[in-house]
């Protein structure tokens, strides 16, 4: 009953976008809504709400009907086409930036939970890491992967951009095991000291079961983290092939195509969904364990 609840407001979300959007445009104003314009002076002041021209903002089946349509004239294939072969490439090098980020934040996780001076120290390092600009973090990432393939050890291009992608993976995951493996009641630890367990049989039959429910959305979230973090070091450096790069291109279009920036627009958040609702496989199969979730 609560997953049926959750899929129908989710839909009733999307709808009321969709509604805001063309509500919107049908009565937004033309020129869009501008803070601090100066008269006679074009450019001025800060355009805080978008105009509502078909340039600035095409109708949604306008931009739906745009997928269908040759991608740049003549026999070029539909714009779908290379928006899916596009998006599978960078979910798989998303799908290793997750893995890379969960064995990072995993590790992390259980030496904080294992010695309270490496949580000291270390946590709050973990945090401020995710104030780092991902658009100047990417860069670096890629010269050193540079000069490891001139080293001799083979580095392509796509590891640069999962390890940038690993980056913003690993905090949810480092911080809900954290949490996940402090979660067992001291009632339940000392039950445990009295059948004479040591740190990994009580780590293996109670504290990683007690971590499902605050792991499960840590995954879900580092998932989702990923595909940002993917799209966005493909921006950075450049890299050919995935749904960054794509965006990028679409993008200086459209002036000329409005409705054709957002096909590959679609296609990030189609892939933001997969990656975070793959997760809920792995839910499935931890069902018996995930008691408080909602709470957690």
């Amino acid at each position: 009953m609560r997953r049926g609840a959750a899929v129908v407001w989710g839909t009733l979300g999307v709808l009321a976008v969709l509604a805001l959007w063309e509500a919107y445009k049908y009565f937004g104003p033309a020129e869009g809504v501008v803070l601090g314009a100066v008269a006679g002076q074009t450019g001025s002041g800060v355009m805080i709400l978008p105009r509502t021209n078909d340039r600035a903002m095409p109708h949604i089946w306008d931009m739906v009907a745009r997928l269908f349509q040759s991608t740049s004239g003549g026999d070029t294939p539909p714009l779908i086409v290379p928006v899916v072969t596009s998006a599978l490439l960078t979910l798989g090098i998303a799908a290793v930036g997750w893995i890379i980020g969960v064995l990072v934040g995993s590790l992390f996780g259980l030496l904080m939970q294992r010695w309270k001076l490496v949580e000291w120290g270390l946590l709050p390092w973990i945090v401020v890491s995710q104030t780092v600009p991902l658009i100047a973090f990417a860069p670096v990432v890629n010269s050193l992967g540079l000069q490891i393939d001139r080293g001799g050890f083979p580095w392509p291009q796509w590891l640069s951009v999962a390890v940038i992608s690993s980056y913003l993976a690993f905090f949810p995951v480092a911080v809900g095991v954290l949490r996940g493996l402090d979660a067992p009641d001291r009632i339940h630890e000392d039950l445990m000291r009295t059948y004479a367990a040591g740190y990994w049989q009580t780590l293996l039959h109670l504290r990683l079961p007690a971590a499902v429910p605050h792991l499960l959305p840590a995954l879900r979230l580092a998932a989702a983290n990923a595909v940002v973090g993917a799209v966005v070091a493909e921006v950075s450096i450049g890299m050919r092939g995935g749904i960054g790069r794509m965006l990028i291109q679409l993008a200086g279009q459209a002036s000329s195509d409005p409705a054709a920036p957002w096909g590959p627009t679609f296609g990030t958040i189609a892939l933001g969904l997969i990656a975070a609702g793959s997760v809920a496989i792995l839910g499935f199969a931890l069902k018996n364990y995930r008691r408080g979730e909602a709470t957690a």
